[in-house]
């Protein structure tokens, strides 16, 4: 089965080694002791009025799920080098737009998986509608992309550099 590039994700060697501590974390030390949790709530009797049981439960599912989500990311992760300092849009740019070219109504984004997320930097992935109308574009460029309504929204590439952390 071949991969189409919506289906990739493009990791930094340094976010993949992360991303892979936390699915090792989870996946053993985490794992027992969310089951220690479990266990001892269970000890204390009836389970269904046994709040601190449900929590670890609820807990339990959480981990789980993002046990899933990160064996999914990484299996379909491409390691890949920073991007070249060269003005083109692509994932691991931090990128600077202008909604109809107004330099007064900028929006500055780390254009990457939203697994990259932080609080420092908004995030769009390269398969939003942004992400799409930007993504190959250089300085000084305008992109267009599809708006939630069905309209188009045209922007200007003002400046994109690579992300440093």
């Amino acid at each position: 089965m071949t991969q189409t590039s919506d289906s990739v994700t493009w990791l930094t060697q340094e976010a993949y080694d992360q991303l892979k501590a936390e699915l090792e974390y989870l996946s053993g030390p985490a794992r027992v002791e969310i089951a220690k949790k479990i266990e001892a709530a269970r000890e204390e009797g009836d389970l269904r009025e046994n709040g601190g049981y449900h929590a670890a439960k609820e807990e339990q599912g959480k981990q789980e799920l993002r046990v899933r989500q990160l064996t999914q990311l990484l299996e379909k992760a491409k390691i890949g080098e920073t991007p070249p300092d060269d003005g083109v849009v692509e994932p691991g740019m931090v990128v600077t737009i202008a909604f109809d070219g107004d330099p007064d109504d900028t929006l500055t984004f780390l254009m990457a998986s939203r697994e990259y997320a932080s609080a420092d930097i908004e995030t769009y992935s390269p398969q939003s509608p942004l992400g799409r109308g930007v993504n190959g574009k250089k300085v000084g460029e305008d992109a267009s992309y599809e708006l939630p309504n069905g309209r188009s929204a045209m922007v200007r590439i003002l400046d994109a550099k690579p992300y440093t952390g």
